[in-house]
């Protein structure tokens, strides 16, 4: 396994930004929970990570290897 890493990430739909500069570093083994209300982009940032969505802005890395 390797680091996952999300720098400034953004995601926008038109005009309403559902994901705004999200910056986090998860690393190999570490288990981490998205916590927060309904519609605060929990679902998006992870569908961005899995390559299910694309980023308006941003960069996610899985090691050294940009994904985006």
């Amino acid at each position: 396994m390797a680091q996952v890493t999300l720098e400034q990430v953004t995601k926008k739909f038109d005009q309403v930004t559902a994901v705004r500069d999200v910056n986090l570093t998860i690393n190999d083994k570490e288990f981490v929970v998205l916590v927060g209300p309904s519609g605060c982009g929990k679902s998006t940032t992870l569908r961005m990570v899995a390559g299910l969505e694309e980023i308006t802005g941003g960069t996610i890395k899985i090691g050294e290897r940009v994904v985006n």
